[in-house]
């Protein structure tokens, strides 16, 4: 199937490593032009060149006000134009409500969502018709993590800015849609294993758990948000597609 990626241009946010990269070689793969974006200038411009002449790599904190403009001129400088954009964003400190403290909050709110609506907004902004906005949120929009609490309050308020944008954007042509990874087999994911004190025991629970009774690899959400950010969807709007391998039972 030809998803239409050839020579479109995406910014890719948080795209060093994970989950982001794993979008961002997707989208190269299948003939897309990217900017990712990583907060160390050397890892991301190590990630850019393993994506290859198709990609360019700019050292960008989303807390940054002034990085969403430089993302949008850079893909001018070397793409001539932005067709989307996928805001991925690193995953809040972990902790319960006891745990996390004012400066956490604060540094996450900053980071994972005003810093994602400034990307947006900016983005809305640049992009014409079959442009689209994808955000990288959690399964906890519709249900908590346990021990996640930041993450917990701020990404269901992305989700619901996202519906909101999608109804704005929407007569001009522009979709709006995201993306609700669960147990994908990243470093993250890992490390919030490892938190339990035996992490083979904590994978081993939570595979359980999963109908299709494994953890996602990166690929496989990299394909999931290709799709979803190509012409091939271009019906889709306003959803949020969960990518967990059926973690999440209701409709």
């Amino acid at each position: 199937m030809d998803l239409g990626l050839k020579d479109r241009v995406y910014i890719v946010t948080g795209a060093s490593r994970g989950l982001g990269n794993a979008a961002a070689r997707a989208l190269v793969a299948d003939g897309a032009k990217v900017v990712i974006t990583g907060r160390d200038a050397k890892t991301v411009a190590d990630a850019a060149t393993e994506l290859g002449p198709n990609a360019v790599g700019v050292a960008c904190d989303n807390a940054d006000p002034a990085g969403a403009e430089r993302l949008a001129a850079a893909a001018r400088a070397h793409f001539g134009g932005l067709d989307g954009i996928l805001i991925s964003v690193g995953g809040p400190p972990p902790g319960f409500a006891a745990d996390n403290t004012d400066d956490q909050w604060r540094t996450a709110f900053e980071s994972v969502f005003l810093g994602a609506v400034r990307l947006a907004r900016t983005a809305a902004a640049e992009l014409g018709e079959g442009g689209v906005i994808g955000f990288v949120l959690s399964g906890s929009v519709h249900e908590p993590i346990p021990g996640l609490t930041v993450s917990n309050g701020l990404r269901p308020g992305l989700a619901g800015f996202a519906k909101s944008l999608a109804d704005e954007l929407g007569p001009r042509g522009i979709r709006v849609v995201g993306l609700l990874p669960a147990r994908i087999d990243t470093d993250r994911v890992r490390e919030l294993d490892a938190l339990s004190g035996d992490a083979e025991a904590a994978r081993t629970m939570n595979e359980s758990r999963i109908p299709l009774r494994r953890y996602g690899t990166p690929d496989e959400f990299g394909a999931a948000a290709a799709f979803l950010l190509s012409p091939a969807a271009s019906y889709l709007t306003g959803i949020m597609l969960p990518v967990d391998g059926g973690a999440r039972h209701g409709f």
